[in-house]
């Protein structure tokens, strides 16, 4: 812990011997860049592989009986339904259908496996215990690090120190050994390239993380491309794209909730979802493309071309594998059909831009 009281991952010591930029975020200290440039690093981990420290993230264990049909009580995601080793991207909901957090969840046979953000961890374990807690057991891994290794790269590189990576299919979780180290290793992530999350004990973290970056494919990467990656990508930022006041139907997120869950309900805020999917949502997240080179940041305000406020852009900068500036943001149902006109209010002026489908860049996820 620093001075300030601002944590480390396991990997900061050698995010400060590769010269990187170091920020508090979530209350870490994190990596914002390193020496080549955040537009160096974006690109890098489209074309071969980068390696991110997302050791601030919150990792756990929910054990207890039928403990999937417990926590499906808490998101709209089916749980029952995974099969051993599988993943699942849930959310968890507030009684007004509002997202708490958005997290990956994983069927480890006796328990669950849980991923979630940074910044909500304090509340979404303490929402997890609050509502289970007399029949599950939540343990919280702070012993452990947690590593993103993205890229068309990636699997080969992978594959020198670990057996049957390349062929892990996507969205499952398998332990392995790599390279002597005993991890959890799940093929996802979350820049839309090929890739896998690997956690890993504590005091393992950093020599593994040496180990992947001595190959000559592999380059650390910081936060900042890791931002410009995910929104070209079209994927949720917490805080930003999703919040305690915005659906899952709200955020194009109906693709994660089950058929099962789409009738039967019996989550959190399940009446105000469920009538969304039957009626539709007042609002719809989309992609927004401004005309020009001027990007439109978070609170950017959206009209209609008549000068009506329509909507508000939630996250925005520059998308270095399209060249542009690239957006997302909600708009009023009525109003979020792709290819429609609007109007980006920047800095007291009108710019315009493009309502477009997401994502910006397509997804190249490992199929088999």
């Amino acid at each position: 812990m620093t001075a300030d009281g601002t944590k480390k991952t396991a990997l900061y010591d050698l995010h400060v011997r590769l010269g990187a930029k170091m920020t508090p975020f979530a209350g870490h200290e994190m990596p914002v860049q390193y020496q080549d440039g955040i537009l160096a690093e974006h690109g890098h981990t489209r074309a071969k592989a980068g390696l991110f420290d997302v050791g601030h993230m919150g990792q756990a264990v929910l054990r207890g009986a039928d403990v999937a049909a417990a926590f499906e009580e808490l998101v709209p995601g089916d749980i029952s339904g995974l099969a051993q080793g599988q993943i699942r991207y849930t959310q968890l909901t507030n009684d007004q259908g509002g997202i708490i957090d958005d997290l990956m969840v994983t069927n480890r046979g006796d328990h669950l496996f849980l991923v979630v953000n940074a910044g909500c961890k304090g509340k979404d374990f303490g929402h997890i215990k609050e509502h289970l807690g007399s029949r599950c057991d939540l343990d919280i891994l702070d012993d452990r690090g947690l590593i993103a290794f993205q890229g068309p790269a990636a699997a080969d590189v992978l594959s020198r120190f670990a057996f049957g990576v390349a062929s892990l299919p996507f969205m499952t979780m398998q332990e392995i050994d790599i390279n002597g180290i005993s991890c959890l290793v799940s093929r996802s992530g979350y820049t839309g390239e090929d890739g896998y999350e690997i956690s890993v004990p504590g005091e393992n973290t950093e020599s593994l993380a040496e180990l992947l970056l001595n190959e000559a494919e592999v380059a650390p990467i910081g936060l900042g491309a890791r931002d410009s990656l995910r929104l070209e990508a079209g994927l949720c930022l917490y805080g930003h794209d999703i919040d305690d006041d915005t659906t899952p139907i709200e955020a194009g997120l109906l693709w994660s909730i089950g058929k099962r869950r789409r009738q039967d309900g019996g989550f959190l805020g399940a009446d105000t979802i469920l009538q969304q999917i039957s009626d539709g949502a007042p609002r719809k997240r989309i992609g927004i493309k401004p005309v020009g080179r001027a990007p439109a940041r978070k609170g950017t305000e959206v009209t209609d071309t008549n000068g009506t406020a329509v909507g508000r852009v939630t996250s925005g900068g520059f998308g270095p594998t399209v060249q542009g500036p690239v957006a997302m943001g909600y708009v009023i149902a009525e109003n979020a059909m792709p290819e429609t006109s609007v109007e980006l209010i920047v800095r007291g002026k009108s710019l315009q831009a493009n309502l477009v489908r997401l994502p910006f860049v397509e997804h190249r996820y490992f199929r088999g």
